[in-house]
């Protein structure tokens, strides 16, 4: 049965902003009766507010369209969700970019769709079913906790629950076919790339202790990381500083081009990290990019697991931070396509590597 108009409520929530997280809609009747349709309501591990309110929207608004529904009134308690989707507020965020557009896609097949704030209050339902996700969250993430390996491997000496970095890299795009410089610019994943992602994201599937899934915002990066999140069940956080290097005028071009164009800058950058391509990026710069997003990440998800959807640079750079060594690691380390590794950091400032380079199953 299909019904023409409907009421959509909809709330999320974060314990801790971010913390365990969850989100809860209810689809109504819209003739008055308030007849309950449907409920959807889910944790989401570690999330902020923001990004529990837009998947809980969204979540609404997918379940309305199940229903055949024309015409939807969204009520929420979230003011910033109903101003943004309404257009009268911009949206600044990377994270809340994203799922404003997932959402809109979704209002896009209605032939209505209108927003309206209404107090918490008023939106008791919606609520409950976001504070059954996030009790849900707790449990999940009390459990992946629970299951996380001992602590430092090896003499290390480090002590602590440390922030586990599960390092995915992109699969395969068509700069990468041709062994190209591609930094900053956007090819998207080839139909192996996408195959590669799969494999990868179901390898990442079973390791039932990641609680969150960041990746650079670069279109290769997110489609994989995408891929992850379906299998995962867990929203992606997009973060600017795990973005490639910026190879500048080098960009599209093979090794031996760039060597012919730029002779003995293109030497100089080989054998010095100070030394950034014409107009682009250097390694030292990449670093400290790097070293300041580690230490965001180990702030917002402290002796958690978290998936980590990059490029080769950053990648190598995180080991390299984890192994203490020096910047001949970048040149010496060879990652493929769509392959893991892990890097530790410990409260104490020590770090360790226990996986590098695993490449997905065979596709």
């Amino acid at each position: 049965m299909s019904y023409a108009r409907v009421l959509v409520e909809t709330d999320g929530g974060s314990r801790g902003n971010p913390g365990p997280a969850g989100y809860g809609a209810v689809v109504l009747t819209g003739d008055g009766s308030r007849t309950v349709l449907a409920e959807r309501a889910e944790g989401i591990g570690l999330a902020s507010n923001n990004v529990a309110e837009y998947r809980g929207l969204i979540a609404g608004l997918e379940a309305a369209a199940e229903l055949g529904a024309r015409e939807v009134d969204v009520r929420a308690d979230s003011k910033l969700v109903v101003e943004q989707m309404s257009g009268r507020w911009k949206i600044k965020h990377t994270d809340m970019r994203q799922l404003a557009r997932e959402a809109d896609a979704l209002v896009r097949g209605f032939s209505n769709v209108t927003f309206t704030w209404i107090p918490r209050a008023e939106n008791s339902h919606a609520d409950r079913l976001a504070n059954e996700a996030m009790d849900q969250a707790e449990e999940q993430l009390s459990s992946a906790k629970a299951q996380a390996p001992p602590a430092a491997p090896g003499w290390t000496g480090a002590t602590g629950t440390p922030t586990r970095l599960v390092l995915l890299r992109h699969g395969q795009t068509a700069l990468s076919v041709d062994r190209r410089y591609s930094g900053r610019g956007n090819p998207e994943l080839t139909e192996l790339g996408l195959e590669q992602a799969a494999a990868a994201a179901q390898h990442v599937g079973g390791m039932s202790d990641i609680v969150a899934i960041v990746s650079s915002p670069l279109g290769r990066a997110r489609q994989t990381a995408d891929v992850a999140s379906q299998v995962l069940k867990l929203p992606v956080r997009v973060h600017e500083g795990m973005t490639e290097t910026d190879f500048g005028e080098w960009e599209g071009l093979t090794f031996r081009e760039a060597a012919q164009r730029d002779p003995e800058l293109h030497r100089r950058w080989l054998g010095d990290t100070s030394v950034a391509p014409p107009g682009g990026e250097s390694f030292d710069a990449v670093h400290r990019r790097i070293a300041r997003a580690r230490d965001e990440l180990i702030a917002t998800y402290g002796g958690a697991t978290v998936l980590v959807v990059s490029h080769v640079t950053p990648i190598k750079t995180l080991l390299r931070m984890a192994l203490d060594s020096g910047p001949e690691l970048l040149f010496r380390l060879h990652l493929d396509l769509a392959s893991l590794s892990i890097a530790e950091f410990y409260p104490d400032g020590g770090g360790s590597v226990r996986l590098v380079n695993m490449p997905p199953p065979r596709v």
